[in-house]
């Protein structure tokens, strides 16, 4: 049974000036089978997230046969035609955007270069923040569109992880590995009073917990975990010369360690002496 068509489009109710970023509508629709739009060009770029069915889209000579979980991408001024299946019409979710800021933000996610089809299989955000972004239009909000900006972005991050294969990782060494090592210490410096997870922290850099822990070991002899640790007591020391009215117990929680008995542990494992001996020893100096 072939689905019945269907067509909403909402524009932005705040501007549609192109600017240097602005998504300017957002739409969906369910197309009857064959449905066929172009030959034909826009002057903004257009990115169409399939739901369901199936379609071709061609662009550059280049026809690409889709189905739902693709995303592809409409350029300024390509010429392009993108067609329904005849027994599987698709359905999707479309929006526009434009600016002079918008070719640098599509390209830092990889749609550059004639790469212009995403297969991101279950992902479910995109379509969810396509649908977002229609509600957020509208609400008519005065900041509609600064609200629409902010979610494309998650759309086009969310496309550029899908581009990245798996194994997609660079070999960090030199220069670059001394980037990813900073990054991590930036996390951990900031985050060490907290519950860390290495998972969690791998997870928000981008990279597989068993590379990154590899990488990071690899340039400064102890993986994320010791390190982790031995900033934990480096800023207890601190806290133990600097802060006399706070109790060990308080000092340890306030590192994030949540049984003063292991962060007492650890420190003596460390600095071969117990938090209580170092103070007093800094007391008398």
């Amino acid at each position: 049974m072939t689905p019945q068509d269907s067509y909403m489009v909402v524009s932005n109710p705040v501007s549609i000036e192109y600017g240097d970023f602005n998504v300017l509508f957002t739409g969906e629709s369910q197309t009857k089978p064959g449905h066929s739009i172009g030959p034909k060009v826009y002057d903004f770029y257009l990115l169409h997230h399939i739901l369901s069915g199936r379609g071709t889209f061609t662009v550059q000579g280049n026809q690409y046969p889709l189905h739902a979980g693709h995303s592809f991408l409409i350029e300024p001024e390509q010429l392009v035609q993108y067609a329904a299946d005849e027994d599987e019409p698709w359905r999707y979710r479309w929006v526009a955007f434009a600016g002079s800021r918008c070719s640098e933000l599509v390209s830092s996610v990889g749609l550059a270069n004639g790469r212009l089809v995403v297969d991101s299989q279950d992902n479910r955000r995109i379509a969810s923040y396509i649908k977002r972004i229609r509600h957020t239009f509208r609400s008519r909000g005065p900041f509609a569109h600064l609200q629409a900006q902010g979610l494309l972005q998650l759309i086009l991050a969310e496309l550029g992880e899908a581009l990245r294969l798996p194994d997609d990782q660079p070999d960090y060494a030199g220069e670059e590995g001394s980037a990813l090592v900073q990054q991590v210490i930036r996390y951990l410096s900031t985050q060490y009073a907290e519950p860390v997870s290495i998972e969690r922290m791998a997870e928000t850099i981008g990279f597989n917990r068993a590379y990154l822990s590899r990488a990071f070991k690899r340039h400064t002899g102890m993986s994320p975990v010791t390190f982790l640790l031995r900033l934990r007591i480096d800023k207890a020391r601190r806290l133990l010369r600097e802060r006399q009215e706070l109790t060990v117990e308080q000092i340890a929680a306030s590192v994030g360690f949540q049984d003063p008995l292991y962060f007492s542990k650890q420190f003596r494992r460390i600095y071969g002496q117990p938090p209580t001996s170092y103070r007093e020893e800094m007391r008398q100096l």
